[in-house]
């Protein structure tokens, strides 16, 4: 049955990608991804396996009303859990996006593999109950299995919530975010003195500053990693566009920049899982390459980083 399962797996995505244009190489190289071992980290507070390449929903999602592009997504979300991804991101922050997740998850298949995760963004306790609510409903799920203090806002008072939910087996883990630097005293702070079983922020290989401080306390804490914007909003993109990868990056199974910037992201010691957000097939497709084939040691993120700054452009 499992041979069978994912041989359809296979003719489906081969459908996908050729309807797409996808062909030569670059076909041969993600059908050859597709087959192999899927890269995972651990959970620190409960050893759960966890892929390295999630989605992220912000921006990207925002689709109520556009029939082109809600199409489009099913198909991006098809092609994530076609590719063994599991954990999808989002926050009542992202306009329509919990909304579109919900209608996605009712029309693909694999969605019982979710890992789903969002986000409390609001001041006071019922009024955090009640979004939470409100967010479960929308996705059409019994419960979150990540519920995470969005921009660390009231976040002593969610936290009480989160924990008595965690307790009463209405949500399995807890987590807290910020995208911003501004709030990084903070936030460490935060972790230092409290309970958190994930803990997400920027990251990518030209953004490094929390790898001064906000990585290692993670780390020490036993706090799960979530990484947000590791192609810095596309910009890393534009920096080496028209250059060449490395002939090394081949000996890491990287085909492209993005699998360039997204491995050097997870093969932090610290950092469990990263969660780009696209709203296109294509890109969806290679980002999952990611999470297949080798991750570099601590020698070659070194090389990695010095190759990037040597051809990128500011």
């Amino acid at each position: 049955m499992r041979d069978r399962t994912i041989h359809l797996q296979r003719r489906r995505l081969l459908k996908s990608l050729l309807a797409l244009g996808i062909s030569g190489p670059l076909l041969s190289g993600i059908l050859q991804a597709a087959g192999k071992k899927i890269i995972t980290k651990p959970i620190p507070s409960s050893g759960e396996q966890l892929p390295v390449i999630g989605v992220g929903s912000a921006r990207t999602f925002d689709a109520l009303g556009d029939a082109e592009l809600m199409e489009r997504l099913q198909m991006v979300m098809q092609a994530f859990f076609d590719h063994h991804g599991t954990l999808v991101d989002s926050s009542p922050m992202y306009g329509s996006a919990q909304a579109v997740i919900g209608q996605l998850l009712r029309q693909v298949s694999g969605g019982e593999k979710l890992f789903a995760a969002t986000k409390v963004w609001i001041d006071g306790e019922q009024e955090g109950i009640e979004q939470m609510e409100s967010s479960r409903r929308l996705w059409g799920i019994k419960r979150f299995d990540l519920m995470q203090i969005h921009n660390l806002v009231d976040w002593k008072t969610h936290l009480k919530t989160l924990d008595a939910m965690k307790a009463d087996g209405r949500l399995r883990y807890t987590g807290i975010t910020t995208s911003h630097g501004r709030d990084h005293a903070e936030l460490e702070d935060v972790l230092k003195r409290h309970s958190f079983d994930f803990v997400q922020l920027s990251y990518n290989i030209d953004n490094r500053i929390v790898e001064d401080r906000l990585l290692p306390v993670a780390r020490d804490r036993g706090i799960a990693v979530m990484v947000n914007r590791p192609f810095q909003k596309g910009s890393l993109f534009r920096r080496v566009k028209g250059k060449a990868l490395p002939d090394w990056a081949a000996e890491l199974d990287i085909q492209s920049w993005g699998q360039y910037f997204l491995k050097y992201v997870v093969s932090h010691p610290a950092v469990t899982c990263a969660i780009p957000a696209t709203s296109k097939v294509r890109h969806m497709v290679d980002n999952m390459g990611a999470q297949t084939g080798k991750l570099p040691d601590q020698k070659l993120r070194e090389e990695m980083s010095r190759y990037f700054q040597s051809v990128s452009t500011t």
